[in-house]
């Protein structure tokens, strides 16, 4: 079968609800073991989760409101009016009005490395930046694909999507960090509790080691399915897969880095923006949140939109 734009799109939902479905049955699984590891019994293991998930929400709740402004401020991004860059606003508002969403604050950064990203936790809440730099290298048709991609991520809810994900990796980080330093201090199994037994202390252990290291690999894995599935999204907003696909190549073989990107921020924008660092192999690329470039192209070139 010819790979449609369509059962692309398709593809990638289906296979990001099958991982954010056995993430959650991952999640409820590690917290129980720990819980009971601590020494609590099956009923309050249950309990403890439903309590710790409910305080975890509450902390994240404040970041989930205010990350889009954090992000601006941080990428040392600049409003922008329609007079100054007209073509960028004619590129977005095309866009916006395939997509039916509305117009997002448009923002640009002052640095010579192609790059973009979008950050808001609804199409009511949204912005887009774009680099000084990507203005300059990018032709029409490659702006409109990196737009495309950018809207995508606010339409599909991206944002609030990676936020429930964060939240629920936070979760089980913290609770292997108590876990951890309540057995260093001999408090597992104390108080009202009735005492774990053998086999739940070993694998609560077993879990704390493991469970924040294969949370962050499905959190990640979850980025890397959202990335193809803008990816598809925008060329089913611009007809036009090739655009994407060139400015993507275009901003890879850029050798400028983006010097306002951290490591927090890093994985919100379309590519990779530390240049140099990219390496190929199956490990790197495990603990990666954006694929291959080569795999992205490969993808949208072997598109059709019919």
């Amino acid at each position: 079968m010819v790979p449609t734009i369509y059962n692309q799109i398709d593809a990638n939902r289906r296979k990001t609800f099958l991982l954010m479905i056995g993430f959650s049955l991952f999640i409820v699984l590690a917290v129980y073991i720990l819980t009971r590891a601590l020494g609590y019994e099956s009923v309050g293991a249950l309990s403890f989760a439903g309590l710790f998930l409910v305080i975890s929400g509450l902390i994240n709740l404040s970041s989930y409101y205010w990350s889009d402004k954090l992000v601006i401020a941080l990428s040392g991004a600049q409003l922008l009016e329609k007079k100054d860059k007209p073509e960028l606003y004619r590129a977005v508002e095309n866009v916006c009005i395939a997509a039916g969403i509305p117009l997002p604050k448009i923002y640009i950064i002052t640095d010579p490395a192609p790059n973009a990203f979008a950050t808001g936790r609804d199409p009511n809440h949204a912005a887009v930046a774009v680099t000084s730099g990507l203005l300059e290298r990018l032709d029409d048709l490659e702006l409109e694909g990196v737009v495309a991609h950018e809207l995508s991520h606010i339409k599909n809810y991206d944002s609030r999507l990676m936020s429930i994900v964060v939240i629920l990796v936070g979760m089980i980080v913290i609770l292997a960090d108590m876990f951890f330093r309540m057995l260093w201090w001999g408090k597992v199994g104390d108080g009202d509790r009735k005492g774990s037994n053998t086999i739940f202390l070993l694998l609560g252990v077993i879990a704390a080691i493991l469970a924040p290291i294969a949370a962050n690999l499905i959190k990640l894995a979850i980025s890397r399915r959202r990335e193809f599935l803008a990816d598809a999204s925008g060329a089913l907003l611009t007809r036009y897969p090739e655009g994407l696909a060139k400015a993507l190549i275009k901003i890879s073989q850029d050798p400028n880095t983006l010097k306002s990107a951290t490591n927090a921020t890093a994985h919100m924008y379309i590519a990779n923006p530390f240049k140099g660092k990219q390496a190929k192999n199956w490990l790197v690329a495990l603990f990666s949140t954006h694929p291959s470039v080569e795999e992205r192209v490969a993808a949208l070139r072997a598109m059709t939109t019919s």
